[in-house]
């Protein structure tokens, strides 16, 4: 073998090393199940605590209280739930959680907030100009919101070498717009442990 062949072969078996070394494996993986590939705040955690903290809002009072002495479900809008952590949080895809337990429940009402609310009058204006008699939405019909939803996401990290321990803490409130009373506060922490050693 010459020499020209016998390093064209290396360096063709080199490169193929490096393409088999870059190549990335893709799989479809049950939406459910948990992949946790860092200790950051991930999409089960936003489902688990969306899930635990509005059973224990539907627990309190104020609930068998709305509903012994109303018909119907208490109408709910979400005011803001700020990030406050350390790292990005999807605080929308938190708020649909929220939205999905209590409307799967079954037990509680939304009505949308902000630009929602404007982008649905604006399209019912629309409505009201082009569609034929008697089938478009009318104004004056809309749902007021009783109570009201607000809270924070915070963090909080302490590492040491390569362990690394992450805090979450979400604190969300209920207030009762008529009387401006907080009729629930929850809280629900998160603490996760990283280890690279074992990496």
């Amino acid at each position: 073998m010459t020499s020209f062949t016998w390093k064209t072969l290396v360096v063709g078996i080199f490169s193929m090393m490096l393409m088999a070394c870059g190549s990335t494996s893709v799989k479809r993986v049950d939406v459910d199940e948990e992949i946790a590939l860092s200790d950051r705040w991930n999409d089960k955690d936003s489902s688990l605590v969306a899930e635990e903290m509005m059973t224990d809002m539907l627990s309190f009072p104020w609930f068998r209280d709305f509903s012994f002495n109303n018909s119907g479900n208490p109408t709910v809008i979400v005011q803001s739930i700020r990030n406050k952590s350390h790292e990005h949080i999807p605080v929308d895809t938190f708020i649909n959680d929220i939205k999905r337990s209590l409307l799967r429940a079954g037990k509680v009402d939304f009505v949308v907030s902000g630009s929602e609310r404007e982008d649905i009058r604006t399209e019912r204006e629309d409505q009201e100009l082009n569609s034929a008699e008697g089938t478009a939405a009318q104004f004056g019909e809309e749902q007021g919101a009783g109570f009201a939803l607000s809270g924070t996401i915070n963090s909080i990290v302490d590492s040491d070498g390569d362990k690394r321990v992450t805090f979450y803490q979400v604190d969300l409130k209920l207030i009762d717009m008529t009387t401006n009373r907080e009729v629930w506060n929850g809280q629900k922490k998160l603490k996760k442990l990283a280890d690279k050693s074992f990496f």
